[in-house]
């Protein structure tokens, strides 16, 4: 055979994968691969198994020349295949035995004490189904799950395997054992037994193709969520990261990853068609070649005939091979361009189910939002009906004062209108009688003008301490008033700031360099024709927070906090170039405003060496390692002003606490500064006026949407202010009059006892021939009528106000309570379609970090069950899922994941909590696995039911 004439071959490689899917394929990459000239002969290359065979042992057959294909699973129906039937563990973790013991086919709660091993139970399962160390977020080496002093560790876990879809039920039965011996030095091996106890196979595939079979994901947090993988969720610091977090949960991600290298091993599986095709054309054209030649040799017939003979052999031998090979890779490529459009199909339903879902979703946050809305725009409306309902009840309670203070009055005048009269008769009728009886009458007389002064000084008392209580409500509500006015006054002045901000943050999204003042771009423009006119000896840098750059985000408040004024200023080669820059900034800067602040340094090109003095800390940056810097005459300058060398930067304030405060702070660190701005030293503590960073921030837009939500809330904060002004002064006003009014009903009662007391005087000095002035007593019993008549008058006005008053009092009190009940309306149809337990503002809602632990926990619950529902695998593990939540929540949670399994009785969940679970209800889908604690000495932690319920075995 001819140089150059060879053999060709296909060498596939499978592309394996059925994460969350329900899939399970394994399509050929066909490539052909020449090498001198010559093609090699077929191999096989599976493409392995993400985070599945990074830690299996190396006993199984990577060069096998197959072409393996493995049919989809079908809908998981009854429980049938793939649930977890029993675990066995023996020296693992620090158990020397656990079990064995049996799971039900639906709900499992494993309860126990802390250290009772209910979290080894999961950590086994994810260890002996293949899953990789660092995935149980319990150690980063499998040699760790060894208990100390053995030599080994080993795992046993029975899965279902029954019905249609099980998996080689003729070789393994009803039930498949997977056991894993774990050795000390982190090594590791399976046997794969059949119901019977049989060993099947130690091969690695044998037990991906199971898992892939049965729909298993130990390494999807949906299947098995881990208390660490649950915290890390729930920090995440954005909805992206959530995002991420759904797609690896539902596996589209890899699955969109595994669709764009189908679609690349099909184009080079074409190539490599067309490449064959090409290489077939140039042997035929080198077969006629070496034809013609041999047509040429004369006189040698026998060799001729020979060789035309092993010409044709071997060009139909070469055809022959070729088109072998060329129909393979025709039927590889049907049969993936099938598994393609198979995968098409359910990628399809799958976006149609995340739509319908991302659908729903919108129309409940919709629906929510114009719930909020509406109860936002009701809220004002409330707190002015409430306002007036106080208002009004206030008016009513001084008008009943007013009209009770009339009734005593008129009961008073007509008591001395009787006593008058009977006066008056008794004089007209002891005229003509002796002196004697006058004597004694005018006794009478004295005496009942002294209980008339003691009840006017009773009355005048009683005036006198309401006129004080009106006094004291007055001066309360002018210091309320004040207090009003001068908050008023703050959040005017805060609106005004906010105002400015704003403008200058919509500014600067256009240019950046407008942040550190409306002038700075101008000015800028001004340093730079200087310096073309060579004006300044170095051209002035500035302002520093322009040539400055965070490494860490989060860390903007802190470095502000730091720099303060810095970030605005500019740094000049020396005092020339400084009065130069100083007569531009007149230009830009009115006298009576700030300027920036000139640094004047010689400008250097290389930053100073600040090893020896720099703080140094292992988990925590200063401010200098936290800035890119890449002007040494910038750097210098911080270092020169600010030391920023010796200023550390610790997110957390209870950690700065302890490095500056609970300790020796660290070599040369002279404060440190948290990130929200607040400043350590070693025996102090200083806060942050700031709240969000002006000069370093990266995220414009949510700062000016942040801005306009607070502008929006000091404009509503204003209006509620002068509403509350306007009913304090009203208030005043009323109480002023009423006080007036006691004032002066305070004088008349002064003017009748100081009547009365001289009536006393009188009748007491006079001779006992003075005749008693019948005409006197008279004119005073007509005056003493006509007052009764005012105050009568006076009475039957202020009757008509309370009624009129009681009126407008209960007509408020009904809206209020009209617009309250609307409200609780409001907020009961919006208490169902909110996912997040607990209140707060908006941040809090969307910081998950925000919430306390029981609020995670149930977010995390929720947020689970609503990947339960489109998740595939036939069993799902949560771990201490109730942890932190108080006796409401965990009975909500409780009820919603017994609703889910109760819809899902094909699927296992299984639960761990150190709750006892003793308010469930009795139901034989539900089996309550209690792990004993555990005790000195003791070997073996056995699980015992609950409820004595028979073998799901049977059903």
């Amino acid at each position: 055979m001819e140089p150059g004439i060879g053999n060709i071959c296909a060498v596939p490689r499978v592309l394996t994968w059925s994460r969350g899917l329900g899939i399970s394929v394994q399509f050929p990459d066909l490539m052909a691969k020449r090498k001198e000239e010559n093609f090699c002969s077929p191999e096989n290359a599976k493409r392995p198994r993400q985070e599945e065979l990074e830690d299996f042992d190396k006993d199984g057959d990577e060069d096998e020349c197959t072409i393996s294909f493995t049919n989809g699973t079908s809908t998981l129906t009854a429980a049938e295949v793939g649930i977890i039937e029993s675990i066995q563990l023996r020296n693992f973790m620090c158990h020397s035995m656990l079990g064995p013991f049996k799971f039900g086919s639906n709900v499992n709660f494993v309860v126990g004490n802390n250290g009772s091993g209910k979290s080894a139970v999961l950590t086994a399962l994810i260890v002996g189904l293949g899953g990789k160390a660092v995935a149980t977020n319990r150690g980063s080496s499998l040699k760790g799950f060894v208990k100390a002093g053995q030599n080994s560790a080993d795992i046993s876990i029975t899965l279902r395997n029954r019905g249609d879809d099980a998996f080689r039920a003729n070789v393994y039965g009803d039930s498949i054992v997977v056991q894993q011996h774990i050795s000390v030095d982190g090594s590791r091996s399976y046997k794969l037994k059949s119901e019977k106890g049989t060993v099947v196979s130690t091969k690695k595939e044998e037990l991906i193709a199971i898992l892939d079979h049965f729909n298993i994901q130990v390494d999807n947090p949906v299947s098995v969520l881990t208390q660490e993988m649950s915290k890390q969720f729930l920090q995440s610091k954005n909805e992206g990261d959530k995002y991420k977090f759904f797609m690896k949960a539902t596996q589209l991600e890899q699955m969109k990853e595994d669709y764009s290298y189908i679609m690349e091993t099909k184009e080079r599986t074409k190539e490599q068609i067309n490449q064959g095709e090409e290489r077939l054309t140039e042997l035929k054209r080198q077969c006629l070649e070496k034809e013609e030649r041999f047509q040429n040799i004369a006189g040698l017939s026998t060799m001729k005939t020979n060789l035309e003979y092993l010409k044709h052999e071997m060009a139909w031998a070469v055809v022959n091979e070729i088109e072998k090979q060329l129909n393979a890779i025709r039927d590889n490529i049907k049969i993936g361009e099938e598994r393609a459009a198979k995968l098409d199909r359910k990628m399809e339903e799958q976006q149609v189910r995340l739509s319908d879902a991302e659908k729903k979703y919108k129309d409940i946050q919709d629906k929510l939002e114009k719930i909020s809305e509406e109860t936002n725009a009701r809220a004002p409306e409330c707190m002015a009906l409430k306002t007036d309902v106080i208002a009004r009840t206030r008016a009513f309670n001084d008008a009943e004062v007013l009209y009770n203070r009339y009734l005593n009055e008129y009961k008073a005048l007509k008591k001395d209108d009787e006593q008058l009269c009977k006066r008056i008769e008794e004089l007209k009728k002891s005229t003509d009688q002796s002196l004697e009886p006058e004597r004694l009458e005018r006794q009478r007389r004295i005496c009942w003008l002294k209980e008339k002064v003691q009840a006017l000084q009773d009355q005048e008392s009683s005036v006198n301490q309401e006129a004080a209580q009106f006094e004291q409500v007055i001066e309360k509500d002018k210091q309320e008033h004040v207090r009003i006015k001068r908050e008023d006054l703050d959040v005017r002045h805060t609106l005004n700031y906010n105002q400015r901000q704003l403008k200058e943050l919509k500014d600067s999204k256009t240019d950046r360099l407008k942040r550190f003042g409306p002038h700075v771009p101008a000015l800028l423009e001004a340093i730079d024709d200087a310096y073309r006119r060579r004006q300044f000896t170095h051209k002035p840098i500035g302002p520093l927070g322009a040539c400055i750059h965070l490494r860490d985000p989060e860390l903007a408040l802190a470095i502000e906090s730091c720099l303060k004024g810095l970030l605005q200023a500019y740094c000049c080669h020396n005092h020339a170039d400084e009065r130069v820059l100083q007569s531009l900034m007149k230009k830009f800067y009115p006298p009576g405003t700030a300027r920036p602040q000139i640094i004047v340094s010689e400008f250097r090109n290389e930053v100073y060496d600040v090893r020896l003095r720099a703080a140094y800390h292992p988990e925590f940056p200063t401010v200098l390692t936290a800035l890119e810097i890449d002007n040494a005459v910038v750097a210098n300058s911080l270092i020169d002003m600010r030391s920023i060398e010796t200023v550390l930067l610790i997110k957390n304030n209870s950690v700065a606490r302890a490095v500056m405060q609970s300790q020796k702070p660290p070599k040369n660190c002279r404060e440190a500064f948290t990130a929200d701005g607040d400043q350590v030293f070693a025996g102090r503590y200083y806060s942050s006026e700031n709240t969000r960073p002006k000069f370093l921030s990266r995220d414009v837009d949510s700062e000016i949407s942040d801005l306009e939500t607070e502008i929006e809330n000091k404009k509503t904060h204003i209006i509620n202010l002068q509403h509350h002004l306007s009913a304090l002064e009203k208030d005043i006003k009323r109480n002023e009059e009423l006080l007036k009014r006691c004032q002066l009903h305070y004088k008349e009662i002064k003017m009748k006892i100081r009547k009365n007391i001289s009536e006393i005087r009188e009748l007491e000095n006079i001779e006992e021939h003075q005749s008693v002035d019948i005409a006197t007593l008279e004119d005073e019993a007509e005056e003493n009528k006509i007052k009764m008549q005012m105050v009568e008058k006076n009475m039957e006005q202020q009757k008509e106000n309370m009624e009129t008053l009681k009126n407008l009092k209960i007509e408020a009190e009904n809206k209020y309570d009209t617009i309250k009940l609307k409200i609780n309306q409001l907020s009961e149809l919006a208490d169902p379609l909110k996912v997040q337990p607990g209140e707060g503002n908006k941040a809090s809602f969307n910081d998950m970090r925000a919430l306390s632990g029981g609020e995670r926990s149930f977010s995390t619950v929720c947020f689970i069950l609503s990947l339960w529902s489109i998740a595939e695998s036939p069993f799902r593990c949560l771990d201490e899922f109730d942890v932190y939540m108080d006796m409401v929540n965990r009975r909500i949670a409780m009820d919603m994941i017994l609703k889910m399994a109760d819809s899902q009785r094909f699927r296992q969940f299984i639960l761990l909590t150190p709750q006892s679970m003793s308010s469930l209800p009795s139901s034989k889908l539900i089996r309550i696995l209690r792990m004993s604690d555990p005790e000195r000495g003791q070997t073996t932690l056995p699980f015992r039911p609950v409820t004595q319920e028979e073998d799901d075995n049977t059903s």
